[in-house]
């Protein structure tokens, strides 16, 4: 009879394999690679902590964005209202989860923003309020279909959609002037399909 996984098991086999995009994701809704870090660190610690929660089979990418956005959200706030700081119960670093051999492979090792955008794209993204951001960056960056978004976002579908337009509005906004220095024709109320993709 095969002896049943480990709760640890379990958690590496479904949680781990998503690190870097949620460290990705860590790093558009802070805009620093320390607090991205942090972020990551604390979004792993609740997942393991709650992993008893999560339901074997369903989206576990999905369950990790919602963690880590609940937890920037939720840090945020309480860093305006609370200075004191709160340790955690648990001990376990996101990273003591991955295999030996898989160390030197760490999130976010080699990855920048600006790896993907240049300065005044990457700002741009980044001055998005958080609603907006986590729409473009789930969307048109990890591309996770509008179903996903919702999920993870825990929002209606027709939510990610109009915040989805809003965002997109105020980034041709603040970039036509950068598209049309490097030669776009930028309209009034299009984004040209080659600019489009490079958002």
């Amino acid at each position: 009879m095969a002896s049943l996984k480990s709760k640890h098991e379990k958690f590496q086999e479904a949680m781990v394999p998503h690190m870097d995009v949620i460290f990705n994701y860590a790093l558009y809704l802070s805009g620093d690679r320390e607090m991205a870090s942090d972020l990551l660190q604390d979004t792993y610690l609740k997942a393991y902590r709650f992993f008893d929660k999560f339901e074997e089979g369903t989206n576990a990418k999905a369950w990790l964005y919602r963690i880590a956005r609940n937890t920037y959200i939720n840090e945020y706030r309480r860093i305006k209202r609370l200075p004191d700081h709160v340790e955690y119960d648990e001990q376990i670093s996101s990273y003591q989860m991955l295999p030996r051999d898989e160390e030197s492979h760490r999130p976010g090792r080699d990855t920048d923003l600006n790896d993907v955008f240049d300065d005044t794209i990457a700002t741009a993204i980044a001055s998005l309020p958080e609603k907006f951001k986590s729409v473009v960056v789930l969307r048109d960056i990890e591309n996770l279909p509008y179903e996903e978004v919702a999920e993870a976002l825990d929002i209606p579908i027709g939510t990610v959609r109009s915040r989805l337009h809003r965002a997109r509005a105020i980034l041709f906004d603040r970039l036509k002037g950068y598209a049309t220095a490097r030669g776009y024709k930028v309209g009034e109320k299009f984004v040209p399909a080659e600019f489009a993709l490079a958002l």
